[in-house]
């Protein structure tokens, strides 16, 4: 499991059989790690969900990213808001998936984050950091709106912003 596919499992909503896999997910953190920032991120988050049982898991999840909009997982969100430019960035971004053979999640949108880490994790590293960095800066919107809470899910979303920062900068 690469470290987007390994963003995306623990971005999105927590699966039932979360913490059976809790041995395994650390085992593959420690190998998608690529530094020690990571890594230490990756680590402070399972301890984080060992230390929480299921059920005040996902009450967590839904009350930071479903009921705060400063916090939501849809990007285009944090871009455009409700404006009516939203509707057709989303169809873009679909087509975009689509282009590559990705097919969508039914019912999610194209801008949710883990289905955006998910779709990185079928291109190449550099790819992935290029399809990345279109969103560079609303990342770093959304982490820091994250930190202002003290929110455990704020250092992954850091993970993915500093691949998407760092593409930009090599631009």
């Amino acid at each position: 499991m690469q470290l987007y596919k390994l963003l995306s499992y623990l971005l999105d909503y927590p699966a039932e059989d979360l913490y059976e896999h809790l041995p395994e997910l650390r085992v593959r953190a420690a190998e998608a790690a690529s530094d020690v920032r990571d890594t230490a991120a990756l680590e402070a988050f399972l301890d984080f969900v060992s230390g929480i049982d299921a059920l005040e898991l996902q009450r967590h999840y839904v009350e930071t990213f479903d009921l705060k909009a400063q916090h939501s997982l849809h990007l285009t969100h944090h871009l455009l808001g409700d404006d009516k430019n939203r509707g057709p960035a989303l169809i873009d971004l679909g087509e975009y998936y689509k282009a590559w053979g990705m097919k969508t999640i039914d019912g999610e949108l194209p801008d949710y984050l883990p289905l955006m880490f998910e779709f990185a994790a079928t291109l190449e590293e550099m790819e992935g950091r290029m399809f990345l960095s279109q969103f560079g800066k609303v990342l770093t919107v959304l982490a820091g709106n994250l930190e202002k809470s003290d929110n455990p899910w704020a250092p992954l979303v850091r993970i993915g912003e500093r691949r998407a920062l760092l593409m930009q900068a090599a631009a």
